[in-house]
């Protein structure tokens, strides 16, 4: 099954000292595909061996920043071979069962991330709209998040009955009482909210976004480059003395555990949903929600 030619899926280009990394899959809300995430690494690589940028800002294209992971689009391309750069497994398209699924996560979803969170120059996520399970992981790899004031996030994958996406920085980035709110019910929460959880540095009005998330990017670039890439690594390696790498990786093996879990009681390993039954789950929430 071949992938459809959607152009140039992500963007780059470099203003000053920043270089500015643009998923451009507006039509599909910028939902995550393969092609995508080697995209998004392929420019990050670029932006880390350029020595004349020193700050990142990742952004999303259109109306939203990530609607998340794609499991339902003319693009999903999961059943394709490519160049593994995570390199925490061996390629999944060969592989059957679960020893294909945990090849693919580990790979493109937790492997990714976790490479993307270490790049040695700072990193900003421009976020508007939606920012939705794997969007999230997107933002959350950031060292900073600037939001706009209409942006809203949420991690409904329990519905799914699978403990929270991949990368499962919940407790570490929302507080354990968040994390447990925002995984219990699926509920979206607003930029103010993630504010006042920690999770977002600023949130500011839609039209104000570019403008501060760029002025913050320069700001930060005109610090030594050597002395920014050794004071990420340091505040890094103490979250991670927090547990953040191991937890990770306890909830990963949850994670395959529930997908094992709905594959053997007939319901497909994502628990019988697929994207119009997310979207449904979602707005039936609201809904309930807005009428108590």
């Amino acid at each position: 099954m071949s992938v459809p030619d959607e152009g140039e899926v992500v963007t780059y280009e470099v203003r000053g000292k920043v270089a500015v990394v643009t998923m451009n899959r507006p039509k599909f809300r910028n939902a995550q595909n393969s092609v995508m995430t080697y995209a998004l690494d392929a420019a990050f690589q670029h932006a880390v061996e350029d020595p004349e940028v020193s700050a990142i800002v990742l952004a999303g294209n259109g109306d939203h920043f990530s609607a998340g992971h794609d499991i339902g689009t003319v693009g999903r391309d999961h059943h394709v071979s490519y160049d593994n750069k995570a390199v925490m497994w061996w390629d999944h398209v060969d592989r059957e069962g679960g020893d294909q699924r945990f090849a693919r996560e580990m790979e493109v979803y937790l492997g990714m991330c976790r490479r993307w969170r270490e790049l040695p120059k700072p990193t900003i996520a421009m976020v508007h709209g939606a920012c939705i399970a794997g969007g999230l992981m997107l933002s959350w790899v950031c060292d900073l998040i600037v939001a706009s004031d209409d942006a809203f996030f949420a991690d409904p994958v329990v519905r799914m009955g699978i403990p929270g996406v991949e990368y499962f920085a919940h407790p570490w980035v929302l507080g354990v009482r968040g994390a447990k709110e925002i995984l219990f019910t699926g509920d979206r929460f607003t930029a103010q909210r993630a504010y006042e959880w920690g999770m977002v540095s600023r949130v500011v009005p839609r039209e104000d976004l570019e403008a501060t998330a760029m002025d913050l990017a320069d700001r930060i670039a005109t610090m030594p480059q050597f002395g920014l890439a050794l004071t990420k690594k340091a505040v890094n390696q103490c979250e991670d003395l927090m547990g953040v790498r191991a937890g990770m990786d306890s909830v990963f093996g949850l994670h395959h555990f529930a997908h094992a879990h709905n594959a053997e009681i007939g319901k497909g390993p994502l628990g019988g949903m697929d994207a119009t039954a997310m979207k449904r789950g979602a707005a039936a929430a609201m809904k309930k929600a807005g009428e108590e």
